[in-house]
């Protein structure tokens, strides 16, 4: 199992035995519209397939990974760890979103920054605030590694057979084959007007955005391609009164909160298209329920 490079807000890694409990036992290509820190995605190790997100920073951050690993390395190794230096390197971070176009030095350099930062910053929060710019405080550690060395290589191979995209969640209509698998783990819909999980980015995903997501679940299953998705309660309705999906709910602890009194187990659901009996196996809470 290869490990994630980055930490981001709502990661899998706690679920990863319930998420891919329910994968089909065999499929073609992986597709994960909504990669985010990739838990799901560098666990499954695909031959091929798909990985989007609509943060641009992230998506060219695995383009580089993928590309230019050993350039990523070197990179990362220049940074410095003082609270100084910190600000300087979000400063600078923040700079490339004036510029149209980087070149390919400069899209190292912003892969580095984004590593840097993540390792670096607050309780690894990435935010952004309405202008896009990442704007997250010095956290207190006292050895942090961002060079990451082993993990980027791991990850590089992974992604070798892996289109990047940046754009719409629904360009998967269009990438995926019958008897392909997509995994969906997008903003969650909020549980309460203060439970809002999807801040890391300026840009929101609102209840329009939940309904269409679900068009393209529906899509996907007429296509006969295999969909698992992650979500909060409240979307469970916008499915209900489709014979093809089943529900389940699971706990998780959220690690990742800027109040510490708000981490711990909320519940999730796990939507998905796969028959009980096509399932890749079965997890320890259908033992024990």
């Amino acid at each position: 199992m290869v490990e994630p490079i980055l930490k981001w807000a709502g990661g899998k890694r706690q679920l990863l035995s319930e998420i891919t409990a329910q994968f089909p036992i065999s499929y073609e290509a992986y597709h994960e519209p909504f990669v985010g820190g990739g838990a799901v995605f560098f666990h499954q190790d695909p031959d091929d397939g798909t990985i989007n997100d609509l943060n641009t920073r992230l998506t060219t951050f695995y383009e580089i990974v993928r590309d230019r690993p050993d350039a990523l390395i070197a990179e990362n190794k220049t940074h410095e760890h003082t609270e100084e230096y910190y600000y300087d390197a979000r400063s600078e971070f923040n700079t490339h979103l004036t510029q149209s176009t980087l070149t390919q030095d400069e899209r190292v350099r912003e892969a580095s920054l984004l590593l840097y930062l993540n390792r670096t910053c607050f309780n690894g929060l990435y935010r952004e605030n309405s202008d896009g710019e990442f704007n997250v405080s010095f956290g207190r550690y006292s050895n942090p590694d961002w060079v990451q060395e082993q993990r980027i290589r791991k990850a590089s191979r992974v992604l070798q057979d892996t289109v990047v995209f940046n754009t719409d969640f629904s360009y998967v209509v269009d990438e995926a084959s019958s008897s392909d698998l997509v995994y969906f783990d997008p903003p969650y819909e909020p549980v309460s007007k203060t439970a809002d999980f999807n801040s890391y980015q300026a840009a929101g995903f609102d209840r329009e955005d939940q309904r269409r997501l679900r068009d393209v679940v529906i899509e996907l299953t007429e296509m006969d391609v295999s969909v698992i998705l992650s979500n909060s309660p409240p979307v469970v309705e916008l499915y209900e009164g489709y014979d093809a999906f089943s529900v389940r709910y699971v706990d998780a602890t959220r690690a990742i909160n800027s109040e510490a009194s708000s981490r711990g187990e909320v519940s999730e659901v796990l939507i998905t298209n796969v028959p009980p009996d096509e399932q890749r196996r079965k997890t320890l809470s259908d033992f024990t329920e």
